[in-house]
C-alpha cells in the first residue's frame, strides 16, 4: 500500500532466524496465484510456519503470539534469500510490516520490498542482537525509524544506529510514490528534454 514514510514508531515482531527464503516469507504454491490483493499474500505470509497442515494456526509461531505485534518486523540475518520472486514482499506489505530490520538482506529482495513500499533497514549485527534482547525483555517496547534522517533507535536502551537508502527510493518512499508516479510527477520535464533535443 501506498503510504509516505516519515517516522515509523512501533512495537515489533522477532523472527531470529537466520537465512529466511523467499520460499518460507512465501510458499511456492501461492505464485500461482493471478491476484495482487494485499489481504491474500498478507494472510499467507510465512504460511507453512503459521499453519498446520488443516490450517490450524501454530501457537508457537511469533504470528499467532498476541504478545507481539507492529509495523516492523525484526529479523535475523539474510533475510530474503532465495529466489527472486516480487511475491515476498507483497505477503510482507499485506500483513501490514512498513519497516524490515536485518543485518543482512539478499539484494534483489531488498529492492522488492522499496518497490512495494516496505523499508528495508540494515543495522549492524551488535545493534541486532540488542534489540531482539530488549523485546525479549519487554514485547511492548518501541522502535522508532526515521527516515528523513536516515536512523533507527532502541527507544527501550537509546541506541542507535545510521542506514543507508537510495536517495531515489528515499524520496519515493517519503512521497509515496511508485516508478510510474515519478515519472508522472516529471512529466513536464520529461517532455521539455524531448523538444529540446
Amino acid at each position: 500500500m501506498k503510504q509516505k514514510f516519515d517516522i515509523i514508531q512501533s512495537t515489533c515482531v522477532p523472527l531470529p532466524l537466520e537465512n529466511v527464503d523467499t520460499d518460507q516469507i512465501i510458499p511456492a504454491r501461492f505464485l500461482k496465484a493471478t491476484t495482487r490483493d494485499e489481504k491474500f499474500f498478507g494472510d499467507n505470509l510465512f504460511r507453512d510456519w503459521r499453519y498446520d497442515k488443516e490450517g490450524n494456526p501454530k501457537p508457537e509461531f511469533v504470528l499467532n503470539n498476541p504478545t507481539y505485534g507492529g509495523e516492523i518486523l525484526v529479523a535475523g540475518k539474510n533475510f530474503g534469500s532465495g529466489s527472486s520472486r516480487e511475491h515476498a514482499a507483497w505477503a510482507i506489505a499485506g500483513y501490514g510490516f512498513r519497516v524490515v530490520i536485518s543485518s543482512f538482506f539478499a539484494d534483489i529482495h531488498k529492492n522488492n520490498e522499496l518497490n512495494n513500499f516496505v523499508l528495508p533497514v540494515v543495522v549492524s549485527e551488535e545493534f541486532l542482537a540488542e534489540l531482539f534482547a530488549s523485546i525479549n525483555a519487554d514485547p511492548k517496547m518501541e522502535v522508532r525509524v526515521d527516515v528523513p534522517n536516515q536512523t533507527v533507535t532502541n527507544l527501550a536502551n537509546g541506541q542507535s544506529e545510521h542506514f543507508d537508502i537510495n536517495g531515489y527510493k528515499k524520496y519515493c518512499l517519503m512521497n509515496a510514490l511508485d516508478d510510474i508516479d515519478f515519472l508522472l510527477e516529471n512529466k513536464d520535464k520529461i517532455e521539455a528534454f524531448e523538444q529540446a533535443r
